[in-house]
């Protein structure tokens, strides 16, 4: 079944994805290497397949993740990851299952090398929030 997505279905996706990576790097600014778990992430979303490999792949204007504390970044990302999983699911269930693979992929990645309770924990919240549908 293909997957039809607008432009801001697309960038539902993409802050979802690139969010999560962004804000395991914020919640690990503590006591690990932000920029480090960034790079990581980021290289392991690029290597999305599929639909959501397309979407990842694009140029991503558009996506605005500032904010003055990791709580206004989660504001933003966890109902994102949820958002998408709901979008997907609705075209092909596939997809989503495609997406929320890419994303515990990432988060993996970012993490591999890196500890500590905030970064689990974050981690947990990440995935509640694609399980949340």
């Amino acid at each position: 079944m293909a997957v039809t997505l607008n432009d801001q279905d697309k960038l539902t996706v993409r802050t979802a994805a690139y969010g999560a990576i962004s804000l395991l790097a914020a919640a690990g600014a503590a006591g690990g290497s932000p920029h480090k778990i960034a790079t990581t992430g980021s290289i392991a979303l690029a290597s999305a397949t599929g639909e959501v490999g397309r979407v990842l792949a694009e140029k991503r204007t558009g996506v605005n993740l500032d904010g003055k504390s990791v709580a206004d970044i989660a504001d933003q990302v966890l109902p994102a990851l949820t958002a998408s999983m709901e979008l997907l699911a609705a075209q092909d269930e596939a997809e989503a299952d495609n997406f929320r693979a890419t994303v515990l992929v990432a988060v993996e990645a970012a993490r591999q090398n890196q500890s500590g309770p905030t970064l689990v924990e974050m981690t947990v919240k990440i995935t509640a929030a694609l399980d949340a549908t």
